[in-house]
């Protein structure tokens, strides 16, 4: 087990920019955060990571094992990756011919969190405390607040921010909800959910 600067790192990491890694960041057994990547403070990269030249990985992100976080794709502070996520970055790969000019930005928004093998497709935007359930293939953008599910994904609810699925009437129903759980107040505007201020 090895520390760089004010980060930890296991041994069979490895960092090749250590000055790119914030203040109490966990970095496990077998990942590899490259020359160009930034990433946080606060953060747990859990085994089998690979986080690319150019990559954005914002304070307090948990990543788990076996994510690959290409060119291109920002996670900002606090998302959640769960086990074997799936980023890409090139909308249609050839091995034959190189398409490095053609990356399209992926942007996971604060708090979002995306289920276990879940795979985004480049170029969307993953809203703010969003939530993609485990398996889930995210081929459109996804708004604040949504649950997005299934092959392809669709949407199926609202989240909370504290994580509990928020009990919503049909559309035409009413507009404003409390979270059971932590209280948290929403309102909601056509297909827009949007937290109360002072909730």
């Amino acid at each position: 087990m090895t520390m760089g600067g004010s980060f930890w790192a296991h041994e069979t990491a490895c960092v090749d920019d250590p000055g790119a890694i914030g203040e109490g960041t966990r970095v496990w057994h077998f990942s590899h955060i490259a020359k160009g990547a930034s990433v946080g403070p606060r953060c747990s990269i859990g085994q089998n990571v690979y986080i690319a030249h150019g990559a954005v990985v914002g304070a307090g992100v948990k990543i788990q094992n076996n994510v690959s976080i290409y060119e291109g794709v920002t996670l900002e502070n606090g998302v959640f990756c769960g086990p074997s996520v799936v980023f890409t970055n090139v909308i249609n790969p050839r091995s034959h011919i190189s398409r490095k000019h053609e990356y399209r930005a992926t942007l996971v928004r604060h708090g979002a969190t995306l289920g276990a093998n879940a795979t985004i497709l480049c170029g969307l935007t993953i809203g703010r405390f969003a939530f993609v359930g485990a398996g889930a293939v995210v081929t459109r953008d996804v708004p604040d607040f949504a649950l997005v599910t299934g092959n392809p994904g669709r949407q199926q609810g609202w989240m909370c921010r504290c994580g509990i699925k928020l009990k919503l009437p049909a559309a035409g129903g009413r507009t404003r909800v409390s979270c059971q759980v932590c209280g948290a107040r929403y309102r909601r505007s056509r297909a827009v959910l949007v937290e109360v201020e002072g909730a």
